[in-house]
């Protein structure tokens, strides 16, 4: 199987079975992860390396928008879509084969996990996985130590305050915290 192929099997959300050419490929493109972010992770770099070594896990062009401090992890790459402006912080984790679709302007704080695969729920099954995409809003804000789970669309401009997990929509321009993430208030109230 071909990464494109792949790409819009997860896209479309359906199940990955478990040995399945699919899982196979999610193993394959890991290894190539693993090699990228120990690049990415095991020595300094200038933010222009970090860029181009981004891009080279990612598979897209070149952000010379782009901050991140690492370390940063991800078990796939190919399937995260960054805008302009955004700034990672140390310790983010992107489980990102459902894909990970990030705005303009965004700020992810320390540890965030942001998470786009469910195992199946039956025991005998429990192997295979279900992809669901996240989406961040532009301008949003992603507190430290957030966790952000499959099928999420954060609103643009919200906040989601720190230690939170998101299981569900998230209004734009809403504040929400706790687990799970519940509305705050309004920002700017």
């Amino acid at each position: 199987m071909k990464l494109e192929e792949y790409l819009k099997y997860v896209n479309s959300g359906k199940r990955i079975v478990a040995n399945s050419p699919q899982h196979l490929l999610m193993h394959e493109m890991l290894q190539e992860a693993l090699k990228v972010t120990h690049k990415i992770n095991s020595e300094y770099h200038t933010s222009e390396e970090i860029q181009e070594l981004f891009a080279e896990l990612t598979g897209q062009p070149i952000n010379r928008t782009l901050g991140l401090i690492p370390p940063f992890n991800t078990d796939f790459g190919k399937n995260i879509h960054i805008g302009e402006n955004v700034f990672i912080n140390s310790g983010c984790k992107m489980q990102d084969q459902g894909g990970i679709y990030i705005g303009d302007d965004v700020l992810i704080g320390h540890n965030a996990c942001l998470l786009t695969l469910n195992h199946a729920q039956e025991p005998e099954n429990r192997a295979d996985m279900y992809p669901a995409p996240i989406y961040i809003g532009d301008k949003a804000w992603l507190g430290s130590n957030v966790t952000v789970l499959p099928g999420v669309t954060i609103g643009e401009g919200a906040i989601v305050a720190a230690g939170a997990v998101v299981t569900r929509y998230v209004e734009a321009n809403t504040v929400v915290g706790g687990i799970p993430a519940r509305f705050i208030k309004k920002v700017c109230e």
